[in-house]
C-alpha cells in the first residue's frame, strides 16, 4: 500500500487529559473537551479517550469514567473511553459497574482501556489504594478479574457486576514498555503504546506484542494503536511557536513543578540537560504545517505499522487545539461535516 493511501486509511483517535490551561479552570477545561469531541465527532475521528491522573496540578481528568459519561452525552457515534484506567488503583469490581453502566447508557460506544502505572506519584498511590500499594506485579490478575465481571456469568461465581455481566465492554491493554506488550499478545488483545510520552520503547514494545500474539475471541490478528503528541498549524513555523506549550508543559514535569498548560513564548529558558530529557519525551512528537506533518506521518506509520493513531495536542488556546484537529482530519482526507453539526457544537 501507498505511503499516502496508508495515511489516509488509517483511522484517527484523540487523547485527552483535560488540561487547564494558566489562567482557566476545571470546568473551562470540561467544556473545551465537550466542544471538541463533539468537532471530533463531526471530523470522523474514531475514538475520544481520556486518561487518568491524579495529583498532577492542572491535569483535571481524575474522575475519568465520570468524564466519560460527559462525553458519551454530548455525541452520538464517535467512541468514548479511557486510554486508559490505572486498575490497580481501583477494584476490578468498582471498573466493571462503572464501565457497565455506561455501556449500558451508551450501547456499542464504550471502551475501556487499562493500565498499570498509578497516573500519578507514589503519594498519590498510596492516598488511592491505602496500605497495598504494589508495583503493578498483581496486574494480570486484577485484569483478569475484571474480564470475568465483565464476561458471562460462571456457575460458580459468587460476586457479579450489575450493570457490567455479560456487557463484554472492549478492553484495550495501554504501555509504555514491554510488560503489558507482551500480556496483550498472550490474551490476544488490543495494545495501544504510550508514545507520546514515552517513545524510546515503542518499536521493541510493538515487536514483542506482535510476535507473542495469540488470536483470540476478541482479536484473529494484532491491532496497535499508538499514541503520539502532533500539532498542526498554517505554517511550521506557527506549528513551531505552539509547540513550545507542551515543551514547557514537560519540562516543568522534569523540574518537578507541573502546573496549567503555559502559553507559548519565543524563548525556553533550559539547561542543555533539560533539553535533551525533553527532546526524549517528545521523540515520536510530529509539528509542523499541514505539508510536513504528513510526510513524517506517513514515515512514522511505515516505521511502526500502527494500525490506528491516537493523537495528543497540548496547545494553549483551545482555537489552536481544535484547528490542529481540522487540518489533521483535512490532509489525511476525513471531513464528512455537516456545517450545522459544527455550529451547534460551539453554541
Amino acid at each position: 500500500m501507498p505511503a499516502s493511501a496508508r495515511l489516509a486509511s488509517t483511522p484517527l483517535s484523540i487523547l485527552d487529559l483535560a488540561h487547564i490551561r494558566q489562567g482557566g479552570t476545571p470546568a473551562e477545561a470540561f467544556r473545551n473537551s465537550r466542544l471538541l469531541a463533539q468537532r471530533a465527532e463531526s471530523l470522523n475521528y474514531n475514538r475520544f479517550w481520556l486518561a487518568e491522573h491524579h495529583n498532577i496540578r492542572g491535569v483535571a481528568c481524575s474522575a475519568t469514567s465520570v468524564l466519560i459519561g460527559h462525553i458519551a452525552n454530548a455525541t452520538s457515534k464517535i467512541r468514548v473511553g479511557a486510554g486508559g484506567i490505572m486498575l490497580p488503583n481501583h477494584s476490578p469490581l468498582a471498573i466493571a459497574e462503572q464501565f457497565g453502566t455506561l455501556e449500558s447508557l451508551f450501547p456499542g460506544r464504550i471502551d475501556l482501556g487499562v493500565g498499570r502505572a498509578p497516573g500519578g506519584d507514589s503519594a498519590a498511590a498510596r492516598a488511592l489504594r491505602g496500605p497495598f500499594v504494589t508495583s503493578g506485579e498483581d496486574f494480570p490478575d486484577l485484569l483478569d478479574e475484571l474480564r470475568r465481571y465483565l464476561g458471562k456469568p460462571q456457575p460458580s461465581q459468587r460476586v457479579h457486576a450489575y450493570p457490567g455481566e455479560d456487557t463484554n465492554v472492549p478492553i484495550y491493554l495501554l504501555g509504555s514498555s514491554d510488560f503489558s506488550a507482551r500480556l496483550a499478545g498472550e490474551l490476544g488483545l488490543p495494545f495501544a503504546f504510550a508514545a507520546h510520552f514515552q517513545p524510546g520503547p515503542l518499536l521493541p514494545a510493538l515487536r514483542i506484542y506482535r510476535a507473542s500474539f495469540r488470536p483470540s475471541a476478541v482479536l484473529e490478528r494484532p491491532y496497535a494503536m499508538v499514541g503520539i503528541p502532533v500539532i498542526v498549524a498554517d505554517s511550521d513555523e506557527q506549528a513551531q511557536f505552539l509547540t513550545t506549550t507542551p515543551v514547557q508543559m514537560f519540562l516543568n514535569l522534569i523540574r518537578g513543578v507541573p502546573g496549567p498548560l503555559p502559553p507559548p513564548t519565543k524563548t525556553v529558558e533550559w539547561t542543555s540537560a533539560e533539553r535533551d530529557t525533553v527532546a526524549a519525551k517528545l521523540g515520536a512528537a510530529i509539528f509542523g504545517g499541514p505539508e510536513r506533518v504528513a510526510s513524517r506521518l506517513n514515515s512514522f506509520l511505515e516505521e511502526t505499522d500502527a494500525d490506528e493513531l491516537i493523537v495528543v495536542t497540548n496547545a494553549y488556546n483551545f482555537e489552536d487545539r481544535l484547528h490542529s484537529y481540522e487540518l489533521l482530519a483535512s490532509l489525511v482526507g476525513k471531513v464528512q461535516e455537516n456545517p450545522q453539526t459544527v455550529s451547534a457544537a460551539n453554541r
